[in-house]
């Protein structure tokens, strides 16, 4: 920050097109969510600025409540913020929200909850304009089967089977919630966790859908998590069909409302 200028941290709720994007995450030669977000924020605030994030999505998964912080020079208005990121890195990447954070606002580390929802057409005849968000599968789904399956996964868990490993990194995940429902004919599979490891949606819808359609048995889910072999779950369900719904937050995590502007839809839960 330059001399005599204040810091001050400024909290975005964030929605992305995720498929131009190499993910959410910086990268040295690719475009990147972050990268963008931080070029323009760097041309406002007239130095470089860093951004974090609630989730570090992967390349080609969406957002509709992706939660960033970053800290800026306190003469900046988080409303022309808003404006001159949707102007500079929009359609693909739109402000919902912008407001000051309260003090000690982390939107990683002060996030309480997260929701992903996955989108799935077995119609047998997928909309075209969706295909962009929704995965078409080819065989129908029997949701009761997908249900029984994912019913032993609630709870805190080694989740290694579902999840890409980090050095270093635990694979204890607590899920709060699985749900599997149609949603004007579209299957809709929505979790929510403290936190989520590398990969580990897609791992379970992966190993959902092959329930789903027939061809595995749904009593077989506490066998394949137990064993913490990866190859046990199968394949992962492809990018383009999951979504960053919304990070929850404990009260008082940003600016009074007077002093921030929010359209509609909110960082509820993720």
């Amino acid at each position: 920050m330059a001399a005599g200028t204040a810091a001050r941290r400024l909290r975005l709720v964030v929605a992305y097109d995720g498929r131009p994007y190499s993910g959410f995450a910086r990268q040295k030669g690719r475009l990147t969510v972050q990268g963008e977000l931080e070029r323009v924020l760097s041309e406002l605030a007239g130095e470089p600025v860093e951004t974090g994030c609630a989730g570090r999505t992967d390349a080609g998964v969406h957002a509709r409540g992706q939660v960033v912080h970053a800290d800026v020079p306190d003469w900046l208005d988080p409303e022309k913020v808003r404006r001159a990121v949707n102007a500079a890195a929009g359609p693909a990447i739109v402000v919902r929200e912008a407001a000051w954070a309260a003090e000690g606002f982390d939107a990683r580390f002060s996030a309480r909850r997260r929701t992903y929802v996955y989108r799935i057409d077995d119609s047998g005849s997928p909309d075209p304009l969706t295909r962009g968000f929704v995965l078409a599968w080819p065989r129908p789904l029997d949701l009761e089967r997908m249900r029984a399956a994912a019913a032993p996964l609630v709870g805190e868990h080694d989740f290694a089977t579902f999840c890409r490993r980090r050095t270093g990194g635990s694979t204890w995940r607590r899920l709060r919630s699985i749900s599997v429902r149609r949603v004007r004919g579209v299957v809709e599979v929505r979790m929510v966790a403290d936190a989520f490891c590398w990969q580990m949606v897609r791992s379970i819808v992966g190993y959902l859908l092959t329930v789903g359609d027939g061809r595995r048995d749904p009593a077989g889910t506490l066998d394949v998590l137990a064993s913490g072999d990866r190859s046990r779950a199968g394949d992962v369900a492809p990018p383009h069909g999951l979504v960053l719904e919304s990070v929850g937050y404990p009260r008082g995590s940003q600016a009074p409302p007077s002093k921030r502007h929010k359209l509609t839809g909110s960082a509820g839960d993720r």
